[in-house]
């Protein structure tokens, strides 16, 4: 055989094996996207239907147009915007009550300071010690002129509790809502960490087992950013939806950008996400892919805090499953003109 000849065999030889392993990997990649995914959750409320316009969460309650995390926020989420869902955060007080509130902490919004108190710490104060305090004081909206207005600082301590402006606990806010609202979703985040954030989980799933509230077991999602907090709820209180922890939900995402959807072994019910993270470049997390992955696993994807309404079209027309927003007012008028 010719030298010439067996260089053209042998160079055709390896593109052939080339051209074999790259169709293999093809086919491959083909067949696991075919096959259908195995489902997190079999009965998920926070997944909308097809065609259904995207679920209202309250972020806080709605800080934006009220005092946030107050039971007058919540009132008006419900009563006035008709959200779908309320968002907040959990917190352990000193006496083993579980209140809402974003910060560890209790100055930023409420009159602590201006009565002279020192402590501030959620952890280290009683439930009673913390209703004394009016958690609107710092809450700001504008006047005519564009001025700031603080409308509750003056109130008295009647007022404020009759206005719904002490802070709030989970056990208040699930009796004044299971009677009317029975189909009324939260999103909660457990706070603390170690053994207080394992406590706030029990008090959780206590606090759940109440007759009244039995309405509300399966309406409620719960999400943490400590892994002892996630194994927890994982392994003593499975029957609790969880959102996807801050790890999980990347990874989540990583297999959704690589195609390879099979590989995702997690069991989460709600993947909370902004529209970007910036990792030293932007990467963009407003994709249709994104939302059609997750719901082949009946994960449900919501996207926070957006209070923008043109950003809040654009997820709509992407097909998201709740927007989380401080200002469900406007998100209501969004929403209404979809309606139209």
């Amino acid at each position: 055989m010719k030298e010439s000849t067996k260089k053209f065999l042998k160079k055709h030889l390896g593109w052939t094996i080339v051209s074999g392993l790259l169709l293999i990997v093809a086919i491959f990649m083909l067949t696991i996207n075919l096959i259908p995914p195995k489902k997190n959750v079999a009965n998920n409320p926070f997944v909308v239907k097809n065609g259904e316009l995207p679920m209202i969460a309250a972020h806080r309650g709605g800080g934006e147009n009220n005092p946030e995390n107050t039971m007058l926020a919540f009132r008006e989420a419900v009563n006035t915007y008709d959200v779908d869902v309320i968002e907040s955060d959990l917190w352990l007080t000193k006496d083993k009550q579980l209140v809402y509130n974003h910060d560890s902490k209790i100055d930023r919004t409420c009159d602590v300071e201006a009565q002279g108190h020192t402590e501030f710490k959620i952890s280290n104060l009683t439930l009673s010690q913390l209703e004394q305090y009016n958690f609107g004081y710092n809450f700001k909206t504008k006047d005519e002129n564009g001025q700031d207005v603080y409308p509750y600082r003056n109130y008295t301590h009647d007022e404020v509790v009759q206005a719904g402006l002490q802070i709030a606990t989970v056990e208040k806010l699930f009796e004044e809502f299971y009677q009317t609202n029975p189909d009324l979703l939260f999103i909660v985040e457990i706070k603390n960490s170690g053994e207080q954030g394992k406590e706030a989980c029990k008090i959780l799933w206590d606090t759940l087992q109440d007759e009244r509230f039995e309405v509300y077991r399966d309406n409620i999602v719960v999400g943490t950013f400590h892994d002892e907090i996630e194994t927890e709820l994982k392994t003593k209180y499975p029957e609790l939806m969880r959102g996807a922890p801050t790890g999980t939900a990347a990874k989540f995402i990583l297999t959704q950008f690589l195609g390879v959807n099979i590989f995702d072994n997690s069991d989460f019910a709600c993947l909370q996400i902004p529209t970007s993270y910036d990792l030293g470049i932007t990467l963009n997390l407003d994709k249709k892919t994104i939302i059609n992955r997750a719901h082949q696993r009946n994960i449900a994807v919501q996207y926070w805090t957006i209070n923008d309404k043109a950003e809040m079209r654009e997820l709509i027309e992407l097909g998201c499953d709740c927007i989380m927003t401080d200002n469900p007012k406007a998100m209501r008028e969004v929403l209404e003109e979809y309606k139209k």
